[in-house]
C-alpha cells in the first residue's frame, strides 16, 4: 500500500503544480514518473518489485483508456463528418512515427531489444506491453519507451504545433494522440473536448497500426 500511497501523492503533487506554474514541464505524469523514480532508487527498490505492489493501479489502466472514448462518443457526428481526414492523417502519422523509430535505432546500432522495444513505442503502453511478447522485447522496457514516447511528445508537441501555425482543434488532437498516446490525450483534453477525441482516435489508430505492424513482422 505504500507505494500506490507514493504513487497517487506523487501524482497529485504534480497536478497541484500544473495549476500553479503555466509550464510544459509542469506535467503530472512527469513529475509523478520523478518522484517515483527518485524514490526507488534511492531506496535500492527494484522496477519488479514496484509493479507488483501497485499492481491495482495497473489494472486500472486499461478501463482508463476505454474510458477515452466517452468524448468519442459524445461528438461521434461530427467525427464520423471527418473521418478520411482522420483515419488518413492518423494511419499516416503514425506509420511515419514506426519508420523513424526502425530507421534510426538501426542508425544508431541499437540493441536487439531496444529495436524491438522501440517498434511498439508509438502505441499505448498497455499495447506496446501485450505486443512484447510477439517482438520478443521485454515487456518492461517496451513499456516505458513508449511512456516516455507519450511524456516528450506531450511536452513539446502542443508548442511545436502552435510554433506551425496549426490550431485546428481536430489536427493538433490527431497528432498528440498519434505521438503521445494516454499522456497526450489528457494534455489535449486540457485544450477542449473535441482535441480530446480527436486524439483518442489517433491514439486508437496508432495502437490500431502498430499492432497490425508487429503482426506482419512476427508472420514473416
Amino acid at each position: 500500500m505504500a507505494w500506490i500511497a507514493l504513487t497517487l501523492i506523487a501524482f497529485a503533487l504534480g497536478v497541484v503544480l500544473q495549476t500553479r506554474v503555466r509550464s510544459p514541464l509542469a506535467n503530472p505524469t512527469l513529475i509523478a514518473t520523478l518522484i517515483v523514480a527518485g524514490v526507488l532508487l534511492v531506496g535500492g527498490v527494484s522496477h519488479a518489485s514496484y509493479l507488483k505492489e501497485v499492481q491495482p493501479l495497473t489494472a486500472l489502466l486499461a478501463p482508463a483508456i476505454v474510458a477515452l472514448a466517452v468524448p468519442m462518443y459524445r461528438l461521434r457526428a461530427l467525427l464520423a463528418r471527418q473521418r478520411h481526414s482522420l483515419i488518413i492523417g492518423g494511419l499516416s502519422g503514425t506509420l511515419v512515427g514506426v519508420g523513424a523509430d526502425v530507421l534510426f535505432s538501426r542508425l544508431l546500432g541499437l540493441s536487439d531489444e531496444a529495436q524491438r522495444s522501440l517498434l511498439t513505442a508509438p502505441a499505448t503502453s498497455p499495447v506496446a506491453l501485450q505486443l512484447a511478447q510477439f517482438t520478443g522485447a521485454p515487456p518492461a522496457l517496451a513499456a516505458t519507451l513508449a511512456v516516455l514516447s507519450g511524456l516528450v511528445g506531450a511536452l513539446i508537441l502542443p508548442g511545436f504545433l502552435t510554433l506551425m501555425g496549426i490550431q485546428h482543434p481536430l489536427a493538433r488532437g490527431l497528432a498528440m494522440g498519434a505521438v503521445s498516446h494516454g499522456v497526450g490525450t489528457a494534455r489535449a483534453r486540457e485544450e477542449g473536448e473535441l482535441t480530446g477525441a480527436a486524439s483518442s482516435i489517433g491514439m486508437g489508430l496508432a495502437a490500431l497500426l502498430v499492432t497490425v505492424v508487429v503482426a506482419g513482422v512476427s508472420r514473416g
